[in-house]
């Protein structure tokens, strides 16, 4: 059940509307990475999920994703208002003005319509926390550079709220699949092939003036057999 309460869950105001940044700002309302695809994706997670607790969790943020919504969508409008009058400003972004009445719709930075294409859900629990935390920390980089094109702020401000609750939610995502004692390869039921496992494909093999090969932790120690020119050597 859903009860929408009138007052934003965040102040906004913006002292001077700049309608270019409105039109980024709807890129964290109806885009890959914003509020709309977080809301639908842990809210659908959460309904298909049959543990009490994680269900609660999923549920919980979903729900607040919808609140931020609400909140970049009060802020892209106030952005957007020199829009929704005849002027220059309408002339520069005709799309959203006369299709959108210089306001928010489902859609991106770039006019392009959300999609549920954007959201993921497996229906295996850990998978799906591990794509919320990516998600969540893409969101986290996007209001980043959002705060890096404005100089209003009351638009920073609510910018920083809405980041900053991007690494509150990443941290209980962690947490969560943190407490179903899941080692980072202990992925669904099936165990990995032991012949492949283990084995490093070094499928960029160069040297001299062409580069030179990398390595990390990711290729070397007892753990890993690198595999050179796989191509050519029958792995």
């Amino acid at each position: 059940m859903y009860h929408h309460v009138k007052k934003l869950m965040y102040k906004v105001d913006v002292g001077d509307p700049d309608p270019r940044f409105g039109k980024m700002l709807l890129e964290q309302f109806g885009g890959a990475n914003g509020e709309l695809a977080a809301a639908m994706q842990y809210s659908i997670q959460g309904m298909n999920c049959e543990d009490p607790a994680r269900k609660d969790l999923l549920m919980d943020i979903g729900t607040e994703e919808l609140s931020h919504l609400e909140v970049i969508g009060a802020l892209a409008r106030m952005h957007l208002k020199p829009l929704r009058k005849a002027g220059d400003a309408a002339l520069d972004d005709p799309l959203i003005a006369v299709v959108g009445g210089g306001g928010v719709s489902l859609s991106n930075s770039q006019g392009s319509s959300w999609t549920s294409d954007y959201i993921a859900v497996t229906g295996q629990l850990e998978v799906d926390l591990r794509s919320n935390m990516a998600a969540e920390a893409r969101a986290k980089i996007v209001y980043e550079r959002l705060i890096d094109h404005t100089d209003d702020p009351g638009s920073k401000d609510a910018l920083r709220f809405l980041m900053t609750r991007e690494i509150t939610h990443l941290k209980a995502f962690g947490q969560a699949l943190e407490s179903m004692d899941k080692q980072p390869l202990e992925i669904g039921e099936l165990e990995p092939d032991s012949q492949w496992v283990d084995k490093y494909f070094n499928d960029s093999t160069e040297s001299g003036d062409l580069g030179e090969d990398s390595s990390g932790p990711w290729n070397s120690g007892d753990e890993w057999k690198v595999v050179d020119n796989p191509a050519f050597s029958g792995t």
